[in-house]
């Protein structure tokens, strides 16, 4: 007996982005709250990292509700109902429980249940990873509509006396809302990681470590110039590949939104991608600080507040960091 051919769901054949939201936590820092554990400076750090200030959350303020509050405005933006919104992808590090996940709190907080809902942990690199998997997924008939944010409050893993990273980072999401185009609107992900390198940035100890030596909190370290080398040059190829598997040259480009890791790897991809005075590069870095995952959205959220002429237009995206993994692709800009 010939057995029955299962039904498979279709999707839609392109997707695009409709909108971004943003939240930043509520603390301005300066360098020089920092610098006396580290034994630094304001000029050393500016001239590091290109950092003058970075956002952090007060402590009732969590990862959850950076990215609850985040959703609420791109769903607002996008003109889709929250009711039609049947996946939800939270790129993030720093969930300090390891269940439930963001995702599943905050569909019911925005009111998207029972979309499918999970956490993806690929770091910095984690919003281009969700975008790719909400793409693929809205175009397979998996899912109509994504919500996929980027969220972190890295301050609750910082030891104020680590000159490798501490003073990097900062607490914020960034939410878009993905759905069904006429046209292209995502481009071909090029992603991939080198897992020889996971130890350039890592925690510098494990949760039962800590449990059962009665250690301190886990926190972040970095090896910076190993991670320097690694984006400088790899990222470079990765995002020339990202150009080509979108069919564009970087003169197309209307934008460029690389990971907001550190000022001087930012000019140096922007240098060695050759982009025409035309492309408007993100540098959101400077106030912001590095949200891992949240900083492609946040950063791009604010170009598109201080651009808005870049609407419609192509911006490249890439995101890089521990894993070490990375993730590029082109997107058209809501």
């Amino acid at each position: 007996m010939t057995p029955p051919t299962l039904k498979q769901s279709v999707g839609t054949k392109f997707t695009r982005i409709y909108s971004y939201g943003a939240a930043r936590g509520d603390l301005i820092v300066p360098n020089e709250d920092l610098i006396g554990p580290i034994d630094s400076s304001d000029e050393w750090i500016r001239q590091r990292t290109g950092i003058i200030t970075r956002t952090r959350a007060s402590r009732n303020i969590g990862a959850t509700e950076l990215a609850t509050a985040a959703s609420l405005e791109a769903i607002e933006k996008s003109g889709v109902a929250a009711s039609d919104i049947d996946l939800i992808i939270v790129a993030t590090v720093s969930n300090t429980l390891v269940t439930p996940s963001i995702a599943a709190v905050v569909s019911d907080r925005v009111g998207i249940n029972p979309a499918a809902a999970y956490d993806s942990n690929a770091a910095c690199a984690g919003f281009s990873y969700a975008v790719t998997q909400a793409d693929a997924l809205i175009r397979s008939g998996a899912a109509h509509y994504a919500l996929v944010i980027g969220a972190e409050k890295l301050s609750e893993f910082v030891d104020p006396t680590d000159r490798s990273i501490s003073f990097l980072l900062g607490d914020g999401a960034g939410a878009v809302v993905i759905g069904p185009s006429e046209t292209p609107g995502i481009g071909a992900a090029v992603w991939g990681s080198d897992g020889s390198k996971a130890d350039a940035v890592s925690m510098n100890r494990t949760l039962t470590d800590s449990r059962l030596d009665g250690a301190e909190w886990p926190t972040l370290r970095q090896d910076g110039p190993t991670v320097f080398r690694w984006a400088v040059w790899e990222m470079a190829k990765v995002a020339r590949q990202a150009l080509e598997a979108a069919g564009i040259q970087a003169s197309d480009l209307a934008a460029f939104v690389p990971h907001q890791a550190n000022m001087r790897i930012i000019d140096e991809l922007a240098k060695q991608l050759k982009l025409p005075d035309s492309v408007i590069i993100a540098r959101d870095i400077e106030t912001t600080g590095n949200t891992s995952a949240a900083s492609i959205p946040l950063a791009t959220h604010r170009l598109l507040q201080e651009h808005p002429e870049l609407s419609g237009g192509l911006a490249l995206q890439i995101g890089f960091g521990a894993g070490l993994v990375f993730g590029a692709q082109v997107v058209v800009l809501p």
